[in-house]
């Protein structure tokens, strides 16, 4: 669900859709999602000083409140 909810976001702010790649890794407590895209896609999922992947991290992190668990969004190069 989560990974969905990102990929569906992050798929309508790149150029290129089918770079995007995320990675779900689970823990006890939390998940992590490492999310790729194209090299040249980056500073827009970043976007200036942080403020549109600190959107995403807010919109991820209030649809996985209700269930207990912790959801972490990585942006990887």
């Amino acid at each position: 669900m989560e990974k969905d909810l990102v990929e569906y976001i992050v798929k309508s702010l790149v150029d290129d859709p089918s770079a995007v790649n995320i990675t779900v890794v689970e823990g006890e407590k939390s998940t992590i999602l490492e999310l790729r895209v194209a090299q040249g896609d980056i500073g827009k999922v970043i976007g200036k000083h942080g403020r549109i992947a600190k959107a995403i991290r807010t919109v991820l992190q209030a649809s996985t409140a209700k269930g207990g668990r912790h959801t972490v969004l990585e942006i990887l190069d």
